[in-house]
């Protein structure tokens, strides 16, 4: 169970960090140095900090180094066992999340397309009927 909410945490300052407009302009610079710089390890360091699967590694150690949360062996494994699984279910949780939000953005793009048709559909029905010029019957 601990496992579990441990997670969460992680899922939520990653997606933060790397998703979230709050922080969109750390976002875009670091993604400019990402691609600017010219040391390598520079390169990598700012891109780590862009990538949600990198950071949530970074951002798992060190909520276990702050809990000291162990997983099935004592030590160094247990931690280092911790840290894998953490990771792996923080990134789970990210992908579920992406997908709620993805499916959420799907249905409100529906809700507007079937709004702007019945819109459309009330407009037409309250405008007056062009009417055929009077003079076309006489002649």
């Amino acid at each position: 169970m601990r496992l579990a909410i441990l997670g969460i945490p992680t899922a939520v300052v990653t997606w933060t960090v790397t998703h979230e407009e709050v922080l969109r302009e750390f976002q875009d610079w670091c993604g400019q140095r990402a691609k600017s710089r010219k040391p390598l390890y520079q390169r990598k360091f700012f891109y780590l900090l862009t990538c949600e699967y990198c950071l949530s590694h970074y951002i798992s150690a060190i909520f276990l180094g702050i809990t000291r949360f162990q997983i099935l062996l004592s030590g160094w494994r247990g931690y280092l066992l911790a840290w894998l699984t953490t990771v792996w279910l923080a990134n789970v949780y990210m992908s579920l999340y992406g997908r709620l939000r993805l499916d959420i953005r799907h249905e409100h793009l529906q809700i507007k397309t079937k709004e702007a048709r019945t819109d459309g559909a009330a407009q037409g029905r309250n405008q007056p009927q062009a009417q055929e010029p009077a003079t076309a019957g006489r002649q």
